[in-house]
């Protein structure tokens, strides 16, 4: 997957864009869920399912709070320190609110996994970004 596409326009208008590391987790988190969010739908279509339902459906399998924490656990050995140190602030950040049914310790993951995809797309790291999230498709995609 490649997002130069959705990167055109918008990185002429980010201010933020040459230190991403400087923005707080949850924003980063914010952008990061977006961008998760159109991978995983992108990655479904690509695999064959064509009807909304059915996309739906598998999506919630690939966004809920436990897989994007199970996933994380599974990336840890294999992320740069910088990444690392993204998903220590994302992970730690204090969003206000957890949601039903979801652990804390779940959703502070799912918050540092979002916050490092977007902090990659925020630093333009496009490969490292595609790269993180074929992995993540192939941790959730284990029967």
């Amino acid at each position: 997957m490649t997002f130069e596409k959705l990167n055109g326009n918008i990185a002429d208008k980010r201010q933020s864009s040459e230190r991403p590391e400087l923005l707080p987790s949850l924003v980063l988190a914010y952008l990061g869920d977006a961008v998760y969010e159109l991978a995983v739908r992108e990655y479904l279509i690509r695999k064959g399912l064509c009807t909304v339902h059915k996309l739906h459906r598998s999506a919630v399998h690939y966004v809920r709070a436990s897989a994007q924490a199970g996933v994380l656990h599974n990336l840890e050995t294999i992320l740069q320190n910088d990444e690392l140190d993204v998903i220590r602030r994302g992970r730690n950040a204090k969003p206000g609110h957890c949601p039903k049914g979801v652990s804390q310790e779940e959703y502070g993951y799912s918050t540092a996994l979002e916050s490092l995809i977007g902090y990659l797309y925020l630093r333009g790291d496009f490969s490292r970004l595609s790269e993180l999230l074929e992995k993540v498709f192939s941790v959730i995609d284990k029967p």
